[in-house]
């Protein structure tokens, strides 16, 4: 076989791996780091330094949370989110729908990979992916949620571009059939997109990211109908006109600081801030599953899992497309 024939081979392979970036999960696995950090316990070292950081702000957890959603959303798994912008490249992060992104969540990533860096023989051997991994497992689990064995061995990805976050992530005027078109083909089936919305039981909203729904929803309903009469009174009062942007409330109105199963006991009475949260109990398609997991908290939090693990594996990076970054927050 001669070189070119081989240097063919070699473009189709790569392609092949291009095109199907998914391919990098068969390579994740619990445990990934016993064998690479020997006698280092790499995920009580996150756990140590998300707790460190938890203890500081709560925002420490819808924070890391909302950045592994972003993350992962966006060219896969690959803490391409974390990369700071230069001159000569606009990053992920300051795209528009990522500029709210709590500095919290970036801030616990880059102090638990410092963490790690700091034991010798664990010294850039663990990938700013997996931190976000770990961590995002960490703050659920300290708010409340359950914990869970999180699957590792992601490399952090080369290339981060606010152009590449366009259409990617859900809006909140998004309805189901959106939110399945947008997120079936990362492979999450409808109820992993239930279960994942409920990550909004601890996160927090500018007002103008809901404001059409308390005063100008349509020209005979300034109100969304589908809105809780005195839930769309409180949201005015703390979500005035001409509020000042950078206000945000809870998510959860009744227990913003517990990672629990209120959000969809909250969507049953009409208090889903969001229209997609709202049109997860108006839609009958997916109203059934709402109602089963706000009487099952232990069954919500088992399908939670499940989807955070299926998110986990999207978009994967191995090989030659990616690397381990030593910063977070630039590439090497």
């Amino acid at each position: 076989m001669g070189r070119f024939t081989l240097r063919v081979l070699a473009g189709v392979l790569a392609l092949t791996v291009f095109l199907l970036p998914d391919l990098g999960s068969a390579q994740l696995r619990q445990n990934y780091y016993a064998t690479i950090c020997p006698n280092v316990n790499v995920e009580k070292i996150v756990r140590d330094a998300v707790t460190k950081k938890f203890q500081q702000t709560f925002v420490t957890v819808p924070g890391t949370l909302r950045l592994f959603f972003h993350d992962c959303m966006v060219q896969g798994c690959d803490a391409s989110v974390i990369i700071q912008s230069t001159p000569n490249n606009q990053a992920e992060k300051d795209y528009p729908d990522n500029l709210s992104l709590a500095g919290d969540g970036f801030d616990t990533v880059i102090k638990a990979k410092a963490a790690i860096d700091a034991i010798p023989s664990c010294s850039n051997k663990v990938s700013c992916a997996d931190i976000l991994t770990m961590a995002t497992r960490d703050v659920i689990n300290l708010a409340g949620g359950p914990s869970y064995a999180v699957e590792l061995g992601r490399l952090d990805g080369l290339s981060s571009t606010a152009a590449s976050v366009r259409g990617r992530l859900p809006q909140p005027t998004f309805n189901l059939d959106q939110l399945n078109a947008l997120l079936n083909p990362l492979g999450l089936s409808q109820d992993d997109i239930i279960a994942l919305s409920a990550a909004h039981t601890v996160g927090f909203s500018h007002c103008n990211k809901f404001s059409n729904r308390i005063y100008n929803f349509s020209p005979s309903n300034p109100v969304d109908p589908t809105l809780n009469k005195t839930y769309a009174s409180d949201l005015q009062a703390m979500c005035p006109r001409n509020v000042d942007p950078q206000i945000a409330i809870n998510m959860d109105p009744n227990t913003p600081r517990t990672f629990d199963n209120m959000y969809y006991k909250n969507l049953k009475q009409g208090k889903g801030l969001f229209t997609s949260d709202q049109i997860l109990y108006t839609d009958p398609r997916s109203r059934p599953r709402v109602e089963a997991w706000a009487a099952d908290n232990a069954a919500f939090q088992r399908a939670f899992v499940a989807a955070m693990t299926k998110l986990g594996r999207v978009g994967v990076k191995t090989g030659r497309n990616g690397n381990i970054r030593r910063d977070c927050a630039a590439f090497n």
